[in-house]
């Protein structure tokens, strides 16, 4: 073997293994060579994110909804995560197909309809109001009354609540009706399948009653929570996920580590306010998706998140 030698107090590699160490760096430099030709790339900014096959994801973030932040093809799937505190809203776009999913606090609803029209959005296709606590359904009144809106998803519980009344107002107001779903429903964003995994009329537990939706697109799988909790995570019948949206703004309530082991998400957003006074998100369940490697964006640390996913090209 060979040992350091020291010159002058100072200790310097052989010369046969400094030799080695150049092959060695020359090999890994052409290995990067290829791989950044097949499409990989090695960055600093996280804007692009390459785990197996996500090589057509790319993540944008900003504090603020702009034109700028509009998708780069009608063809491309866009999956945007609204910054709205401590609370959801998350929009999916596909050939000028749309889906809301949850609409913020009450606070939040004139700042929805202002990024919903600064992305040129003029119909929802889908309404999701995945359950009714406030920080979910808040602003669905202002994005009924500002939209044309096509199908209302909501799970059959209901609060005495002024906000819900309100949506329920704004309902009526334009003639709608709100549906709601069985697990086993599908229905499709442009070419993006969405499938009701989970719903129920949970009436002490408005979390627990949540709409989870899988969406797949071009083989890439995405999982819309809701607030859902682990006794409902536990009997999802789903395999793995390559991007999730944390359940509960990040809470230990969810986000199990069976669950987390089972899915195994590359990329997970969590939706939460800054400095909020829940503690969320928990530290263990920041430590389960790290473990398996996930790549973590925070609404609280990065403003509004948008995924762009490509379509293979064969």
């Amino acid at each position: 073997m060979y040992g350091k030698i020291k010159d002058n107090g100072e200790e310097k590699m052989p010369r046969k293994k400094q030799k080695k160490n150049q092959i060695l760096y020359f090999i890994v430099a052409i290995i990067i060579l290829i791989l950044s030709a097949l499409g990989f790339e090695f960055t600093a900014n996280n804007e692009k994110v390459n785990i197996e096959k996500l090589n057509r994801i790319t993540v944008k973030t900003a504090s603020k909804i702009t034109t700028e932040f509009i998708g780069s093809s009608s063809q491309n799937l866009q999956v945007y995560y609204f910054d709205v505190g401590q609370a959801d809203s998350i929009l999916v776009t596909n050939q000028e197909k749309t889906m809301l999913i949850d609409a913020g606090n009450n606070a939040d609803g004139d700042l929805l309809v202002q990024n919903l029209k600064k992305l040129k959005i003029h119909k929802i296709d889908y309404l999701i109001g995945t359950h009714p606590h406030e920080d979910h359904i808040g602003g669905l009144d202002d994005i009924i009354q500002n939209f044309e809106i096509g199908t209302i998803y909501m799970p059959k519980v209901q609060t005495n609540t002024k906000t819900f009344e309100d949506v329920l107002d704004a309902v009526s107001d334009k003639n709608l009706k709100i549906r709601t779903p069985k697990v086993g429903d599908s229905f499709k964003i442009g070419e993006a399948q969405c499938k009701i995994v989970s719903v129920s009329e949970n009436k002490t537990n408005f979390n627990l009653s949540s709409i989870i939706i899988q969406m797949e697109f071009d083989g890439v799988s995405y999982l819309f929570t809701g607030d859902a909790e682990k006794e409902i995570e536990e009997n999802l019948t789903i395999g793995k996920i390559n991007i999730l949206k944390v359940a509960h703004h990040g809470s230990n309530t969810s986000s199990n580590n069976e669950f987390i082991q089972k899915i195994a998400p590359q990329i997970a957003i969590i939706s939460v306010g800054k400095q909020n006074s829940y503690g969320h998100p928990d530290k263990e369940v920041l430590e389960r998706l790290e473990k398996i490697g996930s790549k973590i964006y925070r609404t609280d640390e990065v403003g509004n998140i948008m995924i762009e996913q490509s379509k293979q090209v064969i």
